[in-house]
């Protein structure tokens, strides 16, 4: 049975590029962003493993630990590792996970049979500190991610777990967010003192409440 929105992310203890780990250990109270790549020394996967690499001070300022995994060994990870950092202009200091046997890839539904029997499809997850899925996105092995926009959702998902909001089509950090439909008005303009701009009744926005 494949991973649902809320249910815990499973657990696992496995070799890393960076030595062994325990998924939740390695989390600890903060978010984490684990997403899958077809194979080491793949050109796709390189460039992204490169842009998430470039990324080191936006995830840790959202207080966001990334791993990578594929069902390659720690051995190879680590020789890839190499070409990425000469390739990318970057260096690569998260951990990369061993999943030669794949069973980490089978808890998460990693392998879709029908796309490719033996290596992983382009699957992220998004993992809020209580251990819950959050978000999964799912690419083809041809088509690269978009770690922007990887952002840009963790920035709604850290919005919305601490105030009463929805984020509307196309939002960016710093521009108004829509009041949740549990709230009455009345509420909400009493919960929100930046202002509340009614469109219907079920459409409200407000200012984003954690920007001055």
């Amino acid at each position: 049975m494949s991973l649902r929105l809320g249910d815990i992310a499973p657990n696992f203890q496995a070799n890393t590029s960076l030595g062994p780990i325990d998924f939740h250990e390695y989390l600890g109270s903060g978010w984490g962003v684990l997403f899958s790549h077809p194979a080491d020394f793949t050109p796709v996967c390189t460039t992204e493993l490169g842009r998430t690499a470039s990324l080191a001070e936006e995830f840790a300022k959202r207080n966001v630990k990334v791993l990578a995994l594929s069902v390659d060994s720690a051995e190879s990870h680590n020789k890839w590792i190499a070409d990425i950092n000469e390739t990318q202009h970057v260096n690569v200091g998260f951990p990369i996970v061993a999943d030669e046997d794949k069973s980490i890839a089978n808890a998460y539904d990693m392998i879709h049979p029908n796309a490719s029997e033996t290596f992983t499809v382009r699957s992220l997850f998004i993992i809020g500190p209580d251990k819950k899925v959050k978000l999964f996105i799912t690419y083809p092995a041809s088509t690269g991610r978009n770690f922007v926009e990887v952002l840009r959702v963790i920035d709604s998902l850290q919005l919305t777990a601490n105030y009463s909001v929805a984020t509307p089509a196309d939002w960016k950090e710093g521009e108004d967010v829509i009041v949740v439909p549990a709230i009455k008005t009345e509420d909400a303009i009493a919960k929100f003192p930046k202002g509340v701009k009614v469109i219907k009744p079920y459409l409200r926005y407000t200012p984003q409440p954690n920007k001055d």
